[in-house]
């Protein structure tokens, strides 16, 4: 019977061997699943002998990985802002650096209702996420209106142009028991039958330049290209969402688009060229690169 030191050797031979960008972090994670437990758990017991089962589930996914299949596909899952998000080739899988997208808009939230006293009829703040994938963006901010008591002061859409990434979105906000909470609703960016102003409008578009998917790690084959594929410069599906703000953003509303680490100048250019005057500032994530555009309305700007 092998041992867990054993087995995460052999499998580190065999993904490096296959050209995986971070074979010793796929084998851990691989046989941790195998073993229906953590990483933590087996870098802890190293000697731990394996059972026959195990090992062949352990063996048959790294099969799989071998090929290039994201390790988060092989496990079903991935983590997100704290959260389990069930994920598969219906959508892309949540990134690191779009935790950061949450969290600014978590803070915009909570900046808008315990600021300035709000009239005891106040509407709801309408908050829409656009290009919603596998729901991690509304879902997660959602868990963390909740943990707020702030979720029944708030009212969530969620739209993506793709009906199979809106099923798998759906799914996992009924997981984390959130789906009562928010509309999803398949659409082309906006929803154009719902003519309405949002105070909030997050996005998390396909921003990759069709000439460099190729060079993309190759898990990323096994993601919808329609999710990745920014147009030649990357910036086409966000440009066209620039041309709607002025007409779906409320006046005191905020616009927040995750965009690639080596984009601002050319995100800075195209707000300046599609929507003059308006406020455009550019949040970095933990590591430090531009991630999140943020803007609002010019001032004096209709509502």
């Amino acid at each position: 019977m092998a041992t867990v030191r054993e087995l995460l050797a052999e499998g580190l031979e065999r993904l490096r061997a296959s050209g995986s960008e971070s074979a010793r972090l796929d084998t851990e994670l691989l046989l941790a699943h195998a073993l229906d437990t953590d990483r933590t758990a087996i870098l802890a017991h190293p000697e731990a002998p394996v059972g026959d089962g195990a090992t062949e589930r352990y063996r048959a996914a790294l099969g799989r990985r071998e090929t290039g299949e994201p390790v988060a596909f092989i496990r079903g899952f991935k983590e997100f802002h704290g959260l389990a998000f069930g994920v598969d080739e219906r959508a892309l899988i949540p990134r690191p650096e779009t935790e950061r997208l949450v969290d600014l808009a978590e803070l915009e939230v909570s900046r808008r209702l315990l600021g300035a006293p709000r009239p005891l009829d106040s509407p709801r703040l309408r908050i829409v996420d656009v290009g919603v994938g596998s729901g991690a963006v509304v879902i997660a901010l959602a868990v963390a209106l909740r943990r707020r008591g702030m979720l029944d002061e708030i009212e969530l859409v969620a739209t993506d142009i793709s009906a199979e990434a809106i099923a798998l979105a759906t799914e996992n906000a009924v997981a984390h028991a959130v789906a009562d909470a928010i509309r999803f609703r398949e659409a082309d960016l906006l929803p154009e039958w719902e003519v309405r102003r949002w105070d909030l409008v997050l996005a998390n578009l396909p921003y990759v330049r069709s000439d460099a998917i190729a060079g993309l790690p190759r898990a990323a084959v096994f993601e919808p290209r329609l999710a990745l594929d920014g147009g030649s410069d990357g910036l086409v599906v966000i440009g066209r969402l620039l041309e709607l703000l002025p007409e779906v953003l409320e006046r005191e509303g905020t616009a927040m688009i995750e965009i690639g680490g080596d984009q601002e100048a050319a995100a800075r250019a195209l707000v300046a060229e599609r929507l003059p005057g308006w406020d455009c500032a550019v949040e970095s994530d933990l590591g430090g690169l531009p991630r999140v555009l943020v803007l609002r309305p010019a001032p004096g700007s209709g509502s």
